[in-house]
């Protein structure tokens, strides 16, 4: 605190938006980045990418029955390949929504050092318009 007391207050706050403020912009959006990534969970969907869904599963018969044997087959099959469909769908959503927070965030940073000069080109440009 006392730091502050010694310096100018432009050049605080020059200190304070361009390099503080920054720092903790990135954090944020780090925060954000592991959160997307936390809530899709797409290292786990992919390593289960062929899972059966919702762990539904029939056993096979013990027995030789040809017809409840292919019935459990179908079923399996069908319930893979929803989990297959299912899954793929998150992890593109997922995708999807890094992106977009990668864009907002690096698009917030860039507007946050850019304030200053955005607000003094709109000054000027209502004062000689």
């Amino acid at each position: 605190m006392e730091i502050y007391k010694t310096r100018p207050l432009i050049i605080s706050w020059f200190a304070w938006h361009f390099f503080q403020m920054p720092g903790f912009l990135v954090l944020v959006w780090k925060n954000y980045l592991v959160f997307c990534a936390d809530f899709f969970s797409i290292p786990l969907l992919l390593k289960t990418l062929l899972s059966p869904w919702r762990k539904y599963r029939w056993s096979y018969p013990k027995s030789i029955d040809l017809g409840a044997y292919a019935s459990n087959f179908i079923f399996n099959t069908f319930s893979r390949l929803m989990g297959l469909i299912c899954r793929t769908t998150l992890i593109i959503l997922g995708i999807m929504a890094q992106v977009l927070v990668i864009i907002i965030g690096a698009a917030g940073i860039l507007f946050w050092i850019l304030l200053p000069f955005i607000s003094l080109a709109l000054i000027f440009a209502l004062l000689y318009v």
